[in-house]
């Protein structure tokens, strides 16, 4: 075990863990973090997806030690009050079905609007391919993009 520590959503944690555990467990078990959900467990349906440094990684496969000093956000710093711009349009777009993969897919959605704000569907679903949904909800997913890149140029 060893102290590392961990900048989440604007804040500094540490926590007395094994270097190599995942920064899933790290964020579920020791913060209670538990908008992060764990699937599959190898990385692959993006359900564990987190921004790190403003990019979508699967924190499932994500030594903790590897992302000690780095912005971390979870679902959580997101917008407590649920405003962000995606998060709106996701309920207007009525996209969760069972919700399992919410977090992944919100995530990876603001990190393709902060880096292209006006995406076609080629980009959109490139960008959001490693979030898999089991509900099929993905042409909602694109509307509910598309939607909160418009409101996006409101502001």
């Amino acid at each position: 075990m060893r102290a590392v520590t961990l900048k989440i959503n604007g804040e500094s944690h540490t926590v007395d863990v094994s270097p190599d555990m995942p920064l899933l467990w790290a964020l579920r078990d020791k913060l209670d973090l538990v908008g992060t959900k764990y699937s599959c467990g190898i990385g692959v349906c993006g359900s564990c997806t987190v921004l790190v440094n403003g990019l979508p990684m699967r924190s499932c496969t994500m030594p903790v030690a590897s992302v000690a000093g780095a912005e971390i956000m979870t679902i959580e710093g997101l917008d407590p009050e649920g405003m962000h711009p995606v998060q709106v349009a996701w309920n207007e777009e009525d996209v969760p079905q069972c919700g399992y993969c919410q977090a992944g897919q919100v995530l990876t959605a603001v990190a393709l609007l902060e880096r292209n704000p006006k995406p076609n569907d080629e980009d959109i679903d490139a960008a959001m391919a490693g979030v898999l949904c089991r509900c099929g909800t993905y042409p909602r997913i694109r509307k509910a993009i598309k939607r909160a890149a418009r409101e996006g140029d409101d502001s």
